[in-house]
């Protein structure tokens, strides 16, 4: 399954919090490339302006001297009703391996199927779209983006578009990371987990934001800080583990290394999800299906998944996103948490006194067939009876702003004129919308640097920082008769590694009989769930054990000859009998062959705490509660442990 399959499920759209003031504004000028870009014209005392609406005099929303509330309010003014609904919607957009705005016979994946961002513009009035795959040239990808700005220039506001990502700044085996091609390549957040270095997190967000600044993202539909309490579950590789007190000091540094101190136009927006919090799903199983609509607290443990939100609440995240399961016995309705008015008004809104944009998650609308007789559902846990109408309408009085994965403008112009929706309460999240952009400098200068896009993205120090992760986050497990480093002059059996990249470290054999060593790579299990839906079947659910063939096969060789096993984990893995067998057992969070190898013999040193428990046993693992930590009776290896050279 393609990465951006599953990424399209996901999305968001991000808000700052109440503050309207603008930042000294007084001595700021249009820059050389927004002068460039565009048609700039200047007012009676000479100042220099873009012409948005082409109406000939510079109005207050133009205005960059204005304070950005006056700025919001002239705008929201001028807009039709249309042009509010279509800024309510965001979307996936294709793009071209040239660069190129329309829509192409012959393109290959998501732009081969879905309109171009310019036709959603034009009949949708949409302003706001996620991306999964770029060109391989990261420069092309900003070609496009800036040719998309001049198109949006040209509509009858001039309102700039927004650009969202899903993670792509990760060595990832997962479904859920877009490809880092052309990026720095980090360990996956669970590594920042093992690392648990706040300093080491903020500079990968630096980084990220630099990446991302140099091409054209504004939003970061990410960071994902739910907690890892139910060891199936098929998302905890997208968190930072476990524990919520280093998720919440984790998540701080991420938002403020993203957006700085405060959202402005060298930032980033950062949409923080899962509110309120996704790891306790039954049995692991994810809510993005049918067969999983509701999250449930036998731990009575609820407020313990909300305590990495407060801190990102204190860190002034844009946006927040809420999960799609239903919050089983905690509310007045068991409906899921974007139609959930005691969670989006009463919890967020009113508690945490939340202003920032509520974006859904993707697909809470509209069915989607997934092939001739595969319907997959949207999302509307508890409101399935509902219409496509009033499913919208549901959402808007739970306090919602936006919707994820969804083109459906019209369905809200429907609700307005049949007298059932104010326009009054669009007003509300359009201003929300709005001043977002306004703060990321989007209607001053929306344009990026296309010459300077090699000086920034993948540079030779992100690039070592963020291999060097990829090495500390490495957790050692066992090391029996510190067999690791290992030595040189070795003859080392392989399996699920490279051997040209091993070859620079030993000899490598092609049988275990001639080795001195095995070393292999293992994927943590996993059994997807029995299902026609193709994006369920890409979800890592099921058991955390081996079984049958595939274990008695790796038991084979680990008691045929000295065996270095190294595992991913993208959720805890049951391994009793493979710790127990092998010479040496370590864990990885994302990791290249490169730097496996370097830790293995000795240049580099694993670093890593586990951020989450391993449980003993499936039977340990079906007693445990999903939403508590650190509760596996008797655990192989506890919430922490990590060994040293």
């Amino acid at each position: 399954m393609n990465r951006f399959h599953i990424a399209s499920l996901f999305g968001v759209i991000f808000a700052l919090s109440a503050c309207q003031n603008p930042k000294s504004a007084e001595n700021k000028q249009l820059s050389a490339l927004a002068l460039a870009k565009t048609g700039v014209k200047k007012d009676w005392k000479g100042t220099a302006y873009r012409d948005l609406n082409d109406n000939d005099q510079l109005d207050v929303y133009e205005d960059l001297n204005q304070p950005i509330a006056a700025r919001v309010n002239d705008l929201l003014a001028q807009m039709t009703l249309e042009e509010k609904a279509g800024m309510l919607f965001i979307n996936g957009a294709p793009v071209n391996e040239d660069g190129s705005l329309e829509r192409k016979a012959g393109a290959k994946g998501p732009a081969a199927r879905m309109p171009s961002a310019t036709e959603n513009m034009d009949a949708l009035k949409m302003t706001h779209f996620n991306i999964w795959d770029i060109p391989g040239d990261p420069a092309v990808f900003a070609g496009w983006y800036n040719r998309l700005q001049q198109y949006a220039e040209k509509t009858r506001l001039g309102i700039p578009v927004t650009i969202a990502s899903d993670p792509r700044h990760h060595f990832s085996n997962n479904i859920f990371s877009m490809s880092a091609t052309g990026f720095s390549q980090f360990c996956e957040t669970l590594g920042f987990g093992a690392i648990g270095d706040e300093d080491l997190v903020r500079r990968f967000a630096d980084i990220v934001r630099q990446e991302y600044l140099a091409i054209g993202i504004r939003e970061a539909l990410h960071p994902q800080i739910d907690l890892a309490t139910e060891p199936r579950w098929a998302r905890i590789s997208g968190g930072f583990g476990e524990d919520a007190d280093m998720t919440a000091k984790i998540v701080k540094a991420y938002i403020l290394g993203m957006q700085g101190e405060a959202l402005d136009e060298h930032g980033v927006a950062c949409m923080t999800k899962h509110f309120p919090g996704g790891g306790p799903q039954n049995e692991g199983l994810d809510p993005h299906f049918e067969f999983q609509k509701g999250q449930i607290y036998p731990g009575n443990n609820f407020d313990y998944h909300l305590i990495p939100f407060e801190a990102a609440f204190e860190a002034g995240t844009a946006a927040i996103m809420p999960y799609y399961g239903v919050p089983v016995g905690q509310t007045d309705e068991d409906v899921a948490m974007s139609y959930n008015k005691a969670i989006i008004t009463g919890l967020l809104r009113e508690k945490y006194q939340y202003d920032g944009v509520v974006c859904t998650d993707w697909g809470l609308i509209t069915d989607v067939q997934m092939g001739p007789d595969i319907m997959w559902p949207a999302r509307a846990w508890g409101v399935e009876h509902l219409s496509e109408a009033d499913r919208v309408l549901k959402m808007l009085e739970a306090g919602v702003d936006q919707f994820g994965g969804e083109n459906r403008p019209e369905l809200v112009i429907q609700l307005v004129k049949e007298g059932r929706l104010s326009e009054e309460r669009i007003d509300v999240s359009v201003k929300r919308l709005l001043r977002q952009k306004f703060l990321l400098g989007l209607f001053d200068n929306p344009f990026v640097d296309e010459t300077k896009v090699k000086d920034i993205v993948g540079k030779a120090e992100f690039r070592q920082l963020g291999s060097d992760s990829q090495q500390r986050a490495m957790t050692l497990l066992k090391n029996d008769g510190k067999a690791l480093p290992l030595g040189e002059g070795l003859k080392v059996y392989l399996e699920n590694i490279d051997s040209a990249t091993v070859a620079a470290f030993a000899t490598v054999v092609k049988t275990p009989k001639e080795a001195d060593f095995a070393i292999i790579r293992l994927n943590a299990p996993w059994y997807p769930v029995e299902t026609r839906n193709p994006f369920a079947l890409g979800f890592h659910h099921g058991d955390l054990d081996f079984k049958g063939a595939e274990k008695t096969r790796i038991l084979s060789l680990l008691q045929a000859v000295p065996t270095i096993v190294d595992i991913y984990l993208d959720r805890p893995a049951v391994i009793p009998e493979i710790a127990a067998a092998s010479k040496a057992l370590i864990a990885n969070f994302g990791a290249s062959d490169q730097a496996l190898c370097e830790v293995l013999f000795g240049k580099a040193k694993p670093g890593g705490k586990l951020p989450f428990e391993l449980p003993a046993s499936m039977e340990a693992v079906r007693n445990q509660k999903p939403d508590v930590p650190r509760d596996s009776e008797n655990p192989l290896f506890e919430y922490g442990f990590g060994l040293a050279y």
